[in-house]
């Protein structure tokens, strides 16, 4: 019998398309973040949508906790500028308030959000999967104490005054 002359190249199709799959997986997660307020381009953001988006890895972190000890954590996830950014909210926007499944609020103000982040992992391992009781998601602020860092937002709202 010939050997079939296409055989190497299916299997290395195959082979390339499992090892792109196994890169780009993530939790199917049913999640939705509405991002709307003081913009010109309210729009919503699907777990989906977040785990496509450019990660922002956030190394050594301090969290600080009040009722426990505080933790040093490594997170990953979506800059919270990046999302203002395709928002088209004002680079002089004041505060964002978010919102939490669970009706918990916080506002912060901009000053507090360099480096903030919707998180998607934490310690490198997807929090949809390791931490599901805080939500799949979560916004990690480094520069504000634990109490700010909303778990499992569902709105987040951008205001100019």
């Amino acid at each position: 019998m010939k050997p079939l002359k296409s055989l190497p190249i299916v299997l290395g199709i195959l082979i390339l398309f499992s090892i792109l799959t196994a890169c780009t997986s993530y939790p199917r997660v049913d999640w939705v973040i509405s991002v709307g307020g003081d913009v010109s381009a309210p729009f919503e953001l699907t777990y989906k949508d977040l785990a496509k988006m450019p990660q922002t890895e956030l190394k050594d972190i301090l969290m600080q906790k009040t009722t426990s000890e505080d933790t040093i954590d490594s997170w990953s996830g979506v800059s919270l500028m990046e999302i203002a950014n395709k928002a088209g909210a004002s680079p002089d926007f004041v505060s964002v308030l978010v919102n939490a499944d669970d009706g918990y609020q916080a506002i912060l103000l901009k000053s507090e959000l360099k480096n903030a982040i919707i998180a998607l992992k934490k310690d490198g391992e997807w929090i949809a999967d390791k931490d599901i009781t805080h939500g799949p998601v979560r916004l990690v602020c480094p520069l504000t104490p634990a109490n700010k860092w909303v778990y499992a937002p569902i709105e987040i709202i951008f205001n100019n005054e």
